[in-house]
Parts: C-alpha cells; structure tokens; sequence
C-alpha cells in the first residue's frame, strides 16, 4: 500500500471498513447489513457495498437491537482487536434511556398470591380449608 492510500486520507469499501471496524462478523455480514438498507452514510441510506467512505463521514447503523452513529476516524488496515478497532471511529450514539424492565430472574420469580398456587401453597391451603371446615361443624 503506497503512502497516499494509508492513514487518515484513505477511502475505504464501507463494507470492509464494518468488518475492520468490528460492526460486523464477516465481510459477507457486513454487505448484507449494507444491502438491506441498515446503513446510512451521511444521512443518505446506502445499498452498496462498494460504497466509500473516508474520514469524517457520519455512518447511522441499525442494528437488531440498538442503533450506532459512528463518524470514521480512518481507514482499517485490518480486522484486530476490539482495542485497536475502536481507534478507527468516534461513537457518537446516545446513551440508553433507563427502561423499566425486568430482569429474567424478577420475570421468573411468581409474587406471592398472584397466579396459580404452587403443590406446597396448594397443600396448605387445602390444610387450612379442612381445618376450617372440621371447626365450623
């Protein structure tokens, strides 16, 4: 690679750059991704893998479960570690808003009273009614 293609001028395949940049898994994840319109560079949504783009350019990523704005910071020379990929973008998302959602262990655990009875709350409640029952005559 000659010195006008390295460093902070260079243009790159946004589909490359996903992979360097660690948006995506594969190549191949990153052009479908592109392809099926999740990208959008500079606010123009973008079907091309063999789109450009090149320092300063804003990306706007859907992803399944959030949405990344990223502005590039360079071109990747290749796909390394998460510490030397996040050197290639500035991430400008927003932070989450704090939701009110349970956790899997609160959806799991049943509040006492509400719903079906469990076979033990069952054996004593059914204990309870005969005990009733037995006073009462």
């Amino acid at each position: 690679m000659d010195e006008e293609q390295s460093g902070q001028h260079a243009r790159q395949r946004i589909d490359k750059w996903l992979f360097f940049a660690r948006m995506a898994k594969s190549r191949s994840i990153a052009q479908n991704h592109v392809q099926s319109g999740h990208v959008r560079v500079n606010g123009t949504l973008i079907r091309q893998a063999s789109h450009m783009v090149k320092p300063g350019d804003k990306l706007e990523i859907s992803f399944e479960r959030m949405d990344r704005i990223l502005v590039v910071k360079s071109a990747g020379d290749r796909r390394g570690p998460y510490e030397e990929a996040k050197l290639l973008y500035d991430d400008q998302t927003p932070p989450r808003e704090k939701t009110e959602r349970l956790t899997l262990l609160e959806q799991a655990v049943r509040q006492p009273g509400a719903g079906r009875p469990t076979k033990k709350e069952r054996r004593e409640l059914d204990k309870f009614i005969s005990t009733a029952n037995d006073a009462s005559d």
